[in-house]
């Protein structure tokens, strides 16, 4: 039986179901973009938080060991970062010199 508008309860149900769809695709491309901003800001934060970690290069064999800053893309280390005061320790070692391009003493006199 239909309506005075002239839906039947099938039409009426598939047009609720292609609105159902339509929403679901919006909300599924809302969640999209909150993941892609989530990691987003997690990267921003792993990248603060490496700029007030160290990192020591080993030495080689007729170059000094280098303390670099956490965030330095000189020398990739995911592991063995310093804190502030380890840092301080290493650069008064006579056989670990500063990084000449990421400046690690900067902030920690």
């Amino acid at each position: 039986m239909s309506d005075p508008g002239g839906m039947t309860p099938l039409d009426k149900n598939r047009a609720l179901a292609e609105w159902l769809e339509y929403q679901l695709r919006q909300v599924r491309s809302r969640i999209r973009e909150l993941e892609v901003q989530e990691l987003q800001d997690k990267r921003r934060a792993e990248q603060a938080r490496a700029g007030q970690r160290w990192k020591i290069q080993p030495q080689r064999s007729n170059v000094a060991a280098l303390l670099h800053r956490g965030d330095c893309s000189l020398y990739s280390s995911e592991m063995g970062f310093l804190d502030r005061e380890e840092a301080i320790i290493a650069l008064a070692e006579p056989d670990i010199e500063p990084c000449q391009i990421c400046k690690p003493e900067t902030g920690l006199t």
